[in-house]
C-alpha cells in the first residue's frame, strides 16, 4: 500500500519541535520520502491534510490495558486500600475472556486519542497480545512476575506464560516483549536478581513498579537498609535495558544510579496524584539526562488513556510545583510523550518521530477546532490546548485504525455492549 498525505503540516524535531507544510509519502508501511516523492511513487491511497497537523503517534510508557473495567470503581482511597483493598479482588475475579474486552475498550481509547504504541503489563495471558493484534496497535507486552523465588510456583507458572506469549506472538513485528516483576513488595530478592539475568540471557528489557509510595520506600528502607533503587541495582536487575515506573519516592543517589545505568523513567503524573503518592522529581532526573517517558497507568487509577492530558498536567504541576514557570517546557513534555517512550521500549528506530526509513505511526489532528485558534505555537498548543478531541485520523505501520473518526479495526459498538455486561457481571 502507498499513501499520499498531502498538505499537512509535519511536526517534527531537528533540535527544537516545528512543523512545516509538506507531503509525506508511505509504502508499505514505511515512511519513504518528505516533501517529494520517490522516483515512481504511484499512491493507491491520498489523504488531504490540509489544516491538520499530522506528527509522530504518542507513546504510553506504562499501563495496564485490562484495568478499564475498573474505571470510576476505586476512587479516593489511599494507594494501599486502592490495591490491596479494591483492585486485587477484583481482578482475581475477572475471567481471561472478559479481560480481552477490557484490553479491546482500552485500545479503542487510546487509538482514539493519539496514541499509536503502548508498554502493557498484565495478568491475563494472552489477551493482551490478542487485543493488541486485531486492533493494529504497536505494543511491547509484559506478563506482571510475582513470587519469592524463581522455583516458586507463582513465579514459574508466570513465567512460562510469558514465554508462550512470546512464541505465540512470533512473526507479529507490532509486537515485542519484556518481563516484569511487578514491584519489589511482591518480587522476593531471589527472584529479582533472577529475572534480571534472565532478562539479559534472552536479550529481553525489564518492566517494574519502583517507589511508588511512600510505604514502599519505607518498607525497602526496614528490611534492606536502602532505597527500592539501590536495592534493585544491588540485585544487577539494571544491567538491562529497564523501564521503572513511576519513581516518585527518589535520593539523589537514587536519580544518579538511574543516570548511570541508563534506566528509562515512566512518570505518571495523574495516577500518582491520585492515589496521594506524590510527585515524581521529574525535573532533577532531566537535569541528570535520564531518559524520561510517560504513562497514564491503568484507567482504574487515572481514570483514562489520554495521553494528551497526561502530557498537559505533566507539564503544569512541576511547574507549579517548582515555582518554576520554565520547568517542563512544551517541548520537553512531547519529546517524552514521542521519542523518550520509544527509546525506553527499545523502539527508536521504528517510531517516535517522523523520519524516511522509520515506521509510519501517525496521528493527524484537526487545526481548526476553536481551542487551537490561533496557531501560535504547535508544541504549546498540543500540551496546553490540546485534549485528544482534535484526532482524526491514526495509522500505525502505514495501516489506518481510525479516519475521519471512524474506527477501521475494531467495533466500538460491541466492544461497549460486551463491557456494560462485564460491569453487570463483576461490579454490582
Amino acid at each position: 500500500m502507498r499513501i499520499h498525505i498531502k498538505s499537512g503540516f509535519l511536526l517534527q524535531q531537528q533540535g527544537i519541535w516545528n512543523a512545516q507544510q509538506r507531503d509525506l509519502f508511505i509504502e508499505n508501511g514505511q515512511i519513504v520520502g518528505i516533501g517529494q516523492a520517490p522516483a515512481g511513487f504511484v499512491p493507491d491511497k491520498v489523504i488531504n491534510a490540509r489544516d491538520k497537523l499530522v506528527m509522530p503517534g504518542l507513546i504510553n510508557s506504562h499501563t495496564h490495558a485490562y484495568m478499564s473495567v475498573f474505571r470510576n470503581y476505586a476512587d479516593d482511597l489511599s494507594f494501599e486500600d486502592w490495591l490491596f483493598g479494591k483492585i486485587m479482588p477484583a481482578e482475581d475475579a475477572l475471567e481471561p475472556e472478559d479481560a480481552y474486552w477490557c484490553n479491546l475498550l482500552s485500545c479503542l481509547e487510546m487509538i482514539a486519542t493519539g496514541t499509536t504504541c503502548f508498554l502493557d503489563m498484565h495478568m491475563f495471558p494472552g489477551q493482551s497480545v490478542r487485543a493488541v493484534q486485531e486492533s493494529g496497535m504497536r505494543a511491547v507486552i509484559s506478563r506482571g512476575l510475582v513470587g519469592k523465588a524463581p522455583d516458586d510456583s507463582a513465579a514459574t507458572l508466570r513465567l512460562s506464560q510469558a514465554f508462550e506469549e512470546m512464541e505465540a506472538a512470533k512473526g507479529n513485528d507490532n509486537i515485542r516483549f519484556m518481563l516484569a516483576p511487578h514491584a519489589i513488595y511482591s518480587c522476593g530478592s531471589p527472584l529479582l536478581k533472577y529475572l534480571g539475568e534472565l532478562a539479559r540471557e534472552k536479550n529481553l528489557g525489564l518492566h517494574i513498579h519502583v517507589a511508588e509510595s511512600q510505604n514502599e520506600y519505607n518498607s525497602c528502607l526496614k528490611e534492606h537498609g536502602c532505597s527500592p533503587v539501590k536495592y534493585l541495582d544491588s540485585l544487577g536487575v539494571f544491567q538491562v535495558p529497564t523501564v521503572v515506573a513511576h519513581c516518585v519516592h527518589l535520593t539523589d543517589e537514587d536519580m544518579e544510579i538511574l543516570a548511570q545505568r541508563g534506566v528509562s523513567v515512566a512518570t505518571n503524573p495523574v495516577s500518582n496524584m491520585k492515589l496521594g503518592n506524590g510527585f515524581a522529581p521529574i525535573p532533577a532526573l532531566l537535569e541528570k539526562g535520564v531518559n524520561l517517558c510517560v504513562g497514564t497507568d491503568g484507567a482504574s487509577s487515572n481514570n483514562v488513556l489520554n495521553m494528551f492530558r497526561e502530557l498537559s498536567i505533566l507539564a503544569l504541576i512541576h511547574k507549579g510545583a517548582e515555582q518554576k514557570a520554565r520547568c517542563i517546557s512544551a517541548g520537553e513534555a512531547l519529546q517524552m510523550g514521542t521519542l523518550g517512550g520509544a527509546k525506553a521500549l527499545g523502539l527508536e528506530e521504528v517510531t517516535g518521530s517522523i523520519q524516511v526509513g522509520k515506521q509510519a505511526d501517525l496521528v493527524i489532528l484537526d487545526l481548526t477546532k476553536p481551542w487551537l485558534q490561533p496557531i501560535n505555537d504547535i508544541p504549546a498548543s498540543l500540551i496546553y490546548s490540546a485534549n485528544g478531541g482534535e484526532v482524526e485520523t491514526v495509522m500505525v505501520g502505514g495501516k489506518v485504525l481510525m479516519e475521519q473518526g471512524q474506527y477501521t479495526t475494531l467495533d466500538q459498538e460491541r466492544i461497549r455492549t460486551e463491557m456494560e455486561r462485564i460491569r453487570r457481571k463483576y461490579l454490582k
